[in-house]
Formats: C-alpha cells, structure tokens, sequence
C-alpha cells in the first residue's frame, strides 16, 4: 500500500472512531436513548468534553472529504512523490492531535488552531503539487 494511501486509511479509521465519546458522554448523561427520544431529542444540558467530543467529530467529517479527494485523485493519476507522502503524514498527526486537543478542553497556545491550521497546510500542499504536477 503507498503511504498515502496509508494515511488516508488511517484517517478514515480517526474519523469513523471520534463519533464514540460522544455517544458515551450522551449515554452517561441522559441515560439510554428511548422510544421518545426518538421523537424529539433530548434538550438537557451535556457537559462540555461531550459538546467539544461532538464539534471534534463534525469538524473530522467535514475536513475528511477533500483530503480523501485529493489523495484518491493523485494515485488515479499516479502521483507519489515524497512531497505527496509527506503532506498525507503530516495530515494524519494533525488531525489525531486535533482531535485529543479538541476534546482535552486545552486552549494553551491555541493549539487546537495551530494543529487544524498545519493539516489544513498539508491538505493546500498536497493540492498543489497534484495541481503543479498535473499540468
């Protein structure tokens, strides 16, 4: 497997995972989910980590899409370089470090901005050697 294609795996696998706090933390909050939750959800306040668990997921889903994109297009084309290889990496560590940052709570640094700002680097790099090299 080429290793962008490694860290797109395990990128998916970050993502399909951060939806788990959050289904912990509303399970211990409000209890199992019954027949008329289903109806009308639930409007009693959740903690924080819950709320951060929730917004760390979205946020996960929302970044994944592009960065998947851009990865399948360049091994469609059979784009690898280390650049390539590089940027998949460096995508992956900020995004699980977003995501611990995220729901830790820390705001020390602005780190949870920081690490969102170097994957979002990576994503735009990616982008433009695929762009670069394809004209």
């Amino acid at each position: 497997m080429k290793t962008e294609l490694l860290y797109l795996l395990l990128t998916a696998i970050l993502t399909g995972f951060l939806w788990i706090p959050t289904v912990i933390g509303y399970v211990s909050a409000r209890g199992p989910l019954t027949a008329a939750g289903y109806k009308a959800a639930p409007t009693t306040p959740l903690p924080d980590w819950v709320n951060r668990a929730n917004r760390a997921h979205q946020n996960a889903v929302e970044s994944f899409a592009p960065f998947a994109a851009v990865v399948l297009i360049a091994q469609v084309l059979g784009i690898s370089t280390g650049l390539t290889r590089g940027c998949a990496m460096v995508y992956f560590f900020a995004r699980l470090a977003h995501a611990v940052i995220h729901l830790s709570g820390t705001g020390v640094l602005n780190a949870r901005t920081l690490v969102f700002v170097v994957a979002w680097g990576a994503f735009i790099t990616y982008a433009v050697a695929l762009l670069l090299h394809a004209m």
